[in-house]
């Protein structure tokens, strides 16, 4: 499973919400001081999937080419890959991030350039699915909507 959305969507929520206990959460913030964190993640998603594990990945996954390596993985795995698009406003990003504390509060021009480079994720990928989850307006809401694409 992807996940895609901007930094403040609610998208790690909606993993401990949902999937907590049934996938192995990855996340380049997992690593915020490694090298080359996009071919460790690459890695580690390889090898869990190899050992038959069900795998999130928590990342913002902005754009059509962040998400391609990760579905050309799942699809040399032979499982099935979905992808589940957390559809914030930007106001409520922005709202959430302020409310963050050193480094996890990100930078404005990383929120805005994602919001820049966010492509809606579609099947047109090699997703199986696509499901739509739109958030509350409030900086807690849960977004339990969800909609498949």
């Amino acid at each position: 499973m992807v996940l895609v959305g901007l930094q403040g969507s609610g998208k790690s929520s909606w993993v401990g919400a949902h999937l907590a206990g049934t996938h192995v959460v990855v996340s380049k913030d997992h690593w915020p001081n490694a090298r080359r964190r996009q071919a460790r993640q690459q890695r580690v998603v390889a090898e869990l999937l190899a050992d038959g594990r069900s795998v999130v990945v928590d990342n913002t996954n902005a754009a059509p080419e962040d998400r391609a390596p990760l579905v050309a993985l799942a699809r040399q795995a032979g499982v099935p890959v979905r992808a589940v698009w957390v559809d914030t406003p930007l106001e409520v990003c922005l709202e959430r991030n302020a409310r963050r504390a050193g480094r996890a509060r990100v930078p404005l021009a990383g929120l805005y350039g994602t919001r820049a480079r966010l492509v809606p994720p579609s099947t047109d990928e090699g997703f199986t699915r696509v499901d739509v989850v739109r958030s509350g307006s409030g900086p807690s809401a849960g977004g339990n909507a969800a909609r498949t694409m």
